[in-house]
């Protein structure tokens, strides 16, 4: 039986600095002892968009005394704590090293075990935390450097199924928000002007729908929005509104049809986790960022509820970047008994899910980026 465990999970890897005290118990129960989040919004807001030399530094800045907040919140010593988690990748390299290398320091002050965690594992994983979730199950990520549908048959066991050829979904929102004068960060701003839109007004393509393969493209999508814009303007904040609800109905049309056919995927190949006699639906979990939109969440709801599976979107404050996803993460490598990271490991900018998966949008030294 796995012992009762205990983590600090550090997360670095963007414009925001979080530690977290996470406990896992023998049955594979959790438990957020604390969660401590600083935004960098203020920092960035001005440039329109993240700037990794600020970001760095403002993680130097911050992470020291946010971890002795998350330990004293959670009323527990660092020799109460079992092992380390810190972000390792994928993300900005400067944040990143922030992060890594602030965990090494305190995994050898303490003579704690090191887990170097893939950021996208703790969204992966996320849901195992919040609805006790089993393997396997389907994830969609949808945030600023993200947009793949994963496979998820255990922990360290996955694959991806599909991803976007050209932009991921939240970069579109926030190039889509920058094109309209709207403030940054563009999702939010985006999802708010869409509410007194017309949706109808404006026909965007819809990219890839129709087609077998399980990819996402929004650049095209992104393209259609600047034309349309530049063939009405001056625009009048009528016009903005009703190009957010046209943007952002193209944007559930085709998620709708994407999703809707990995669906039909998952019961074709895990018949067994479909069928009436399992006694429970098989689940489609959203993570990231961009899960944080309703009508996006909506569109979800609706597509599971037709289908026949639980769709599983973790509380707000567990989709965007954050701690806890990756103290947990941690324990879940833990759990099955995986060796800690050397106290040389590297972090890496970039670091898919799935290694195996042909890189549709970049490869470098660096390796595949998504």
């Amino acid at each position: 039986m796995v012992p009762f465990l205990r983590i600090l999970g550090i997360e670095t890897s963007c414009d925001e600095t979080a530690a977290a005290v996470v406990e896992r118990d023998a049955e594979g129960h959790s438990k957020i002892l604390s969660d401590v989040v600083l935004s960098q919004l203020d920092e960035h807001s001005a440039y329109g968009g993240v700037v990794p030399e600020i970001a760095a530094r403002a993680h130097v800045e911050a992470l020291d005394e946010l971890i002795e907040e998350a330990l004293a919140r959670a009323n527990v010593s660092l020799d109460e704590v079992d092992a380390i988690a810190a972000t390792s990748g994928p993300g900005l390299i400067g944040g990143l090293l922030v992060g890594l290398m602030t965990g090494k320091a305190i995994a050898r002050a303490a003579g704690k075990p090191l887990y170097a965690v893939n950021h996208l594992e703790g969204h992966a994983l996320t849901a195992r935390l919040t609805d006790g979730l089993s393997f396997p199950y389907l994830m969609l990520l949808v945030s600023g450097g993200h947009t793949q549908l994963i496979l998820l048959r255990g922990v360290g066991q996955y694959e991806r199924w599909g991803t976007t050829i050209d932009d991921a979904l939240g970069e579109a929102f926030d190039k889509t928000a920058k094109l309209l004068g709207l403030p940054y960060p563009g999702g939010p701003a985006v999802e708010r002007m869409a509410r007194d839109g017309n949706a109808d007004r404006f026909a965007f393509p819809r990219p890839l729908v129709g087609e077998a393969r399980l990819d996402f493209s929004f650049s095209g999508l992104k393209t259609a929005v600047r034309q349309a814009a530049q063939d009405i303007a001056p625009l009048s904040d009528q016009d903005v509104a009703d190009i957010c609800a046209s943007f952002q109905k193209a944007i559930s049309r085709t998620l709708k049809d994407r999703i809707g056919r990995g669906l039909q995927r998952f019961k074709t190949e895990f018949p067994a986790a479909t069928g009436p006699s399992t006694g429970e639906k098989p689940a489609l979990v959203v993570a990231g960022g961009v899960a944080a939109n309703l009508e996006l969440r909506a569109t979800l709801q609706a597509l599971c509820d037709k289908n026949g599976f639980r769709f599983i979107a973790p509380p707000l404050s567990l989709c965007t970047d954050n701690a806890v996803m990756i103290a947990w993460a941690g324990l879940e490598r833990m759990a099955t008994g995986a060796a800690p990271d050397p106290l040389d490991v590297q972090p890496r900018s970039r670091w898919p899910l799935d290694s195996k998966a042909e890189t549709l949008v970049g490869f470098g030294k660096r390796g595949a980026k998504a």
